[in-house]
């Protein structure tokens, strides 16, 4: 069974608890949802242009701004799915996403485009673009910070950078 942006989307919702809240405070909201992917380390192809998180978390965090404040998680393997054929996948709108790495001493920051996801066992690869900075070819203690979904009235749509202020999930 095909997992679907739309599906994590309204499974996160169903889950908020409603408790102490008026009918009107009750009825639809909107929130952007961000997601965090972590990893023991990693390695970067400039050849091929793959990103491996080796040791990727089994959970991938996903969580709202204010003034929602809603935070949950996902298996990482059924977040893959999000690039999937159709009109509400990341294949047609890659998101962008903040690699922060450990390399050495040194924290690095790197601003990526997203595409390609492939996982196997534990490592987590990523075919990238990079924007900003420059990418390390080993590196350990991988946070990967992953744009926003959603739109009005609707549980999900494309990510991307220049859809910002209409990228909204709406839960009841």
């Amino acid at each position: 069974m095909r997992t679907t942006r739309r599906a994590v989307i309204a499974a996160a919702a169903a889950a908020v608890p409603l408790i102490g809240r008026t009918a009107e405070a009750a009825a639809a909201k909107k929130a952007d949802f961000l997601f965090v992917q972590t990893a023991k380390s990693m390695t970067f192809d400039k050849g091929s242009n793959k990103l491996t998180l080796e040791g990727v978390s089994p959970i991938t965090i996903m969580f709202t701004d204010r003034p929602e404040r809603i935070a949950s998680h996902m298996k990482t393997a059924k977040f893959v799915p999000f690039w999937s054929e159709g009109k509400d996948s990341f294949l047609s709108d890659p998101p962008n996403a903040d690699v922060w790495i450990l390399e050495g001493d040194k924290l690095q920051q790197v601003v990526v485009t997203l595409m390609d996801p492939a996982i196997e066992g534990d490592n987590l690869s990523y075919k990238v673009k990079v924007l900003k900075g420059e990418m390390p070819t080993k590196g350990s203690d991988v946070s990967v910070f992953i744009d926003i979904i959603g739109m009005p009235l609707t549980p999900l749509s494309f990510a991307g950078a220049r859809r910002r202020a209409w990228r909204r999930a709406v839960y009841y």
